[in-house]
């Protein structure tokens, strides 16, 4: 963990990203309509970061910090929260909504103009719009990864655990994580323990991914969470690697693998660093 301290002596936090993470940063500086706001620490950021790579959607990527929001953030969202998205004069936030939102994009086409938006940048206060074509239409022409399967029953499958790691999964991990009482930590860890069995048992069984053999929706919301398991929650709470050869190992292995994944993925100083003040120190 780093010893970095401000001028009273307090420690500081990660105010940018690092690594591999770091590089798509800079590589993703560049003005364009559709803006991802974010910090490097987030993992519901990370949810969107993720999709808008899978989709291979060009995109300007900017970090903000949380504790100094900056007025282009609020005009986005009012509560200075991310992640949030810009596209144009429409700006949302929310993860979720905002995969949604990235999974219907589609790359090469004219931006065909939205409904009407539930929220707009007020006209005095927009930047003046990229001089370079518009790349978007709001329709799902198949290009670039899909992150849902064209089957209904599929898709209402992959929304129906999205739901649940949402509301077990992510929870369960909070709990264990911010829990300083060893006597309460055994029976957190075994609630999130099943919150991922039940995950991986309504699973494809061969894998490696969700549905199989490709990233897609569920995969991408549990992700980051995933990814914590072994750069947060076990050097802080001892949680254990996953069994080589399991169906578990498989998945983890395949989101490590990743290259989308990799590509918003800092270097574990930053997680352990983060993560300190909700765990303790180690």
């Amino acid at each position: 963990m780093s010893n970095n301290v401000d001028e009273n002596g307090k420690k500081t936090y990660h105010k940018k990203a690092s690594g591999k993470a770091l590089d798509t940063v800079k590589k993703r500086s560049k003005e364009h309509d559709l803006k991802l706001f974010g910090s490097c620490f987030c993992p519901f950021v990370q949810r969107v970061w993720i999709s808008l790579e899978v989709k291979q959607i060009p995109y300007q990527y900017i970090e903000v910090d949380p504790y100094k929001k900056p007025q282009s953030l609020l005009e986005v969202n009012p509560r200075g929260l991310v992640p949030a998205l810009r596209h144009g004069d429409w700006a949302c936030h929310e993860s979720t909504v905002l995969m949604e939102y990235v999974r219907t994009i589609s790359s090469s086409t004219p931006l065909i103009p939205p409904s009407p938006s539930p929220q707009k940048i007020p006209p005095s206060t927009s930047p003046q719009a990229d001089s370079s074509p518009s790349t978007f239409q709001l329709e799902d022409l198949n290009t670039g990864t899909p992150l849902l399967p064209s089957s209904p029953q599929s898709r209402a499958h992959s929304r129906l655990w999205a739901d649940h790691i949402n509301r077990h999964l992510i929870p369960s991990f909070y709990r264990l994580l911010q829990s300083q009482s060893t006597d309460d930590q055994p029976a957190l860890a075994t609630e999130l323990h099943t919150a991922l069995h039940e995950l991986i048992d309504a699973a494809d069984a061969s894998g490696p991914f969700f549905l199989g053999a490709r990233i897609s929706f569920v995969d991408i919301q549990a992700a980051p969470w995933i990814l914590r398991l072994g750069r947060v929650l076990k050097p802080y709470r001892g949680w254990p690697d996953p069994e080589p050869g399991t169906r578990w190992w498989r998945w983890v292995e395949a989101l490590e693998g990743d290259e989308a994944v990799a590509r918003t993925v800092s270097e574990d100083e930053l997680y352990l660093d983060s993560y300190e003040r909700y765990a303790g120190e180690l």
